[in-house]
């Protein structure tokens, strides 16, 4: 084997080290990311600039780039919180967040990359034990679910505010009472709820009632309306006016006149 020549070593070992410079010139930013670059020799952080973008960049091989997610992401967290008389409450609440795009070489700088356990999850669970402590165990398992999740929202929102990450949602996803008070819950609710129907079913009851005595009143009323314009002579015109009717119509019958009560006539039918 010839030996190489004596400036092919020197052309060898520059290609293995622009090589090495370049694997670590070169940064890779996926989808949904981006990057944090660290000048190690200047100012550090970079924080004046955008951050870098998705695609393939050249920096300076002594320098860094920190990866960031930068789309919307998810924390389910379980709480044990108290409510306002001291009874423990289990909530499960998701939270939607992500970094603040334009600031993202300040959130590294104060934060760094683990920024949830630093900030979020604390926040969040700080402003639970705030909200539900206001609630009774009652009013967290009926009516006031919307209320604490807007509410945590808020709280949780206010205290980030300053933290370079955007808070998007907090969802309530359950709420969990010690079984007890559960079932305490529910019978009061069932007892409302029947005393509730009862309560209907007299006001049904007594309006029906109202009702009846009106009808009832207003019958009576006629009648005696009636009563009072029926003398005889008028009885024995309509009993005439009758007697005409039935005289004039075909079929076969006796009439005996003058026979019946008050001087009407006794109309007799072939049957």
């Amino acid at each position: 084997m010839e030996k190489l020549p004596k400036i092919a070593l020197p052309v060898i070992i520059t290609a293995i080290v622009l090589i090495i410079l370049l694997a670590k010139s070169a940064v890779t930013i996926g989808s949904g990311e981006a990057g944090v670059l660290y000048k190690t020799f200047d100012e550090g952080v970079v924080t004046d600039e955008p951050p870098l973008g998705e695609g393939f960049h050249l920096i300076a091989p002594w320098n860094k780039v920190f990866v960031y997610e930068v789309r919307q992401q998810e924390l389910f967290e379980k709480m044990r919180v108290l409510s306002s008389n001291g009874l423990e409450i289990q909530i499960d609440a998701s939270v939607w967040y992500e970094p603040v795009y334009k600031d993202l070489g300040h959130l590294h700088q104060s934060l760094g990359q683990d920024y949830l356990q630093r900030v979020i999850q604390p926040s969040i669970r700080s402003a639970a034990r705030s909200v539900v402590g206001r609630y009774t165990p009652e009013q967290l398992y009926s009516s006031k679910r919307d209320a604490i999740q807007d509410e945590i929202f808020d709280e949780t929102k206010k205290i980030l505010s300053k933290q370079y990450v955007q808070l998007n949602e907090v969802l309530v996803r359950d709420v969990t009472l010690p079984n007890t008070i559960k079932e305490a819950i529910e019978r009061k609710l069932r007892q409302e709820q029947e005393s509730l129907e009862y309560e209907f079913r007299l006001v049904t009851a007594s309006k029906e009632a109202e009702k009846v005595i009106i009808e009832a009143q207003g019958k009576a009323e006629s009648n005696r309306i009636l009563s009072a314009s029926l003398t005889d002579k008028i009885l024995q015109d309509k009993g005439i006016d009758a007697t005409m009717k039935l005289a004039e119509s075909p079929n076969s019958k006796v009439i005996v006149i003058g026979s019946g009560d008050s001087g009407l006539p006794i109309i007799l039918g072939n049957q």
